[in-house]
């Protein structure tokens, strides 16, 4: 295969976790977050989408470091570096939530719920950014 056509093997590959996580979260909007499965799996879901992103964006930016792409390299790279950041920031959130939802704090579900949407807005302005540079990825 040709540097190009790996690179842009890399780049549907990353796209696979961001539009799982795009077409599924929206569904955690129509149940409750005070139900304790539906939140555990919704964390589930944000560990298992930011660690598939971690590991698609590792495999893409040696992809494009490859094929000698040095600005898709770099903005791989740093979506890949926001990925692994973010798993860490966004379990700590959700698992203090989860406890304070626990000990009876009312207002835990709440902050789970945006939690939830800046976790979607997060995804989604990742997954536009990838989009939007996928035409240029061949051009260049």
């Amino acid at each position: 295969m040709t540097p190009n056509a790996v690179a842009l093997a890399a780049m549907v590959i990353l796209l696979f976790p961001m539009g799982f996580f795009l077409l599924s979260s929206p569904a955690f909007l129509l149940v409750k977050l005070d139900i304790p499965e539906v939140t555990q799996l919704l964390r589930g879901l944000f560990s298992s989408y930011f660690l598939m992103v971690s590991i698609a964006g590792v495999i893409a930016t040696g992809a494009f470091a490859w094929a000698g792409r040095l600005v898709f390299t770099m903005g791989i790279g740093l979506i890949t570096a926001f990925a692994v950041w973010a798993r860490g920031w966004f379990l700590r959130r959700m698992d203090s939530q989860l406890i304070a939802r626990d000990a009876g704090d009312a207002d835990a579900v709440r902050r789970l719920r945006r939690i939830h949407w800046g976790g979607m807005l997060s995804n989604a302005l990742q997954l536009a950014v990838v989009l939007g540079s996928t035409p240029y990825m061949m051009s260049a």
